[in-house]
């Protein structure tokens, strides 16, 4: 029996795909952030398209990004809500690892821009970024 003056009570797994969802926002814009610092970082340490310009640029997409990739990961966390939960996570993240790799590729390695040639080679990929990974 429920008492008039009581809210109805919520249905069961609620509380969790909030608690997905938020989540996901929160883990969405620390990668939008770290795709912007991983290219930032390669840039510098190349020292290619790291004047004034190329920090703008970075300052710039940061803004973009960090919004930007939350709003994605939400969207693909709000979608995988009838996924089994120990999987839900999993869609999440590999989209975001794909956008922070794609993200490194064409504005971390600018190829053929004047760089250090000692410390990067002529396609600007750091000697740190592993060489399985595309770049």
């Amino acid at each position: 029996m429920t008492h008039p003056d009581l809210p109805p009570a919520r249905p069961p797994g609620r509380r969790a795909t909030a608690l997905l969802l938020v989540t996901a926002a929160l883990v969405g814009a620390v990668a939008g952030w770290a795709a912007v610092a991983l290219a930032s970082h390669a840039r510098a340490y190349c020292d290619a398209g790291w004047e004034a310009g190329g920090r703008f640029e970075m300052t710039f997409l940061l803004v973009l990004m960090v919004p930007g990739c939350a709003m994605l990961a939400l969207l693909i966390a709000f979608l995988s809500r009838r996924l089994p939960p120990w999987s839900r996570p999993v869609p999440v993240l590999l989209v975001l690892a794909v956008v922070v790799l794609v993200f490194f590729a064409s504005k971390g390695t600018l190829d053929g821009y004047p760089g250090n040639l000692e410390r990067c080679g002529p396609d600007n990929v750091p000697p740190w970024w592993p060489g399985w990974l595309p770049a």
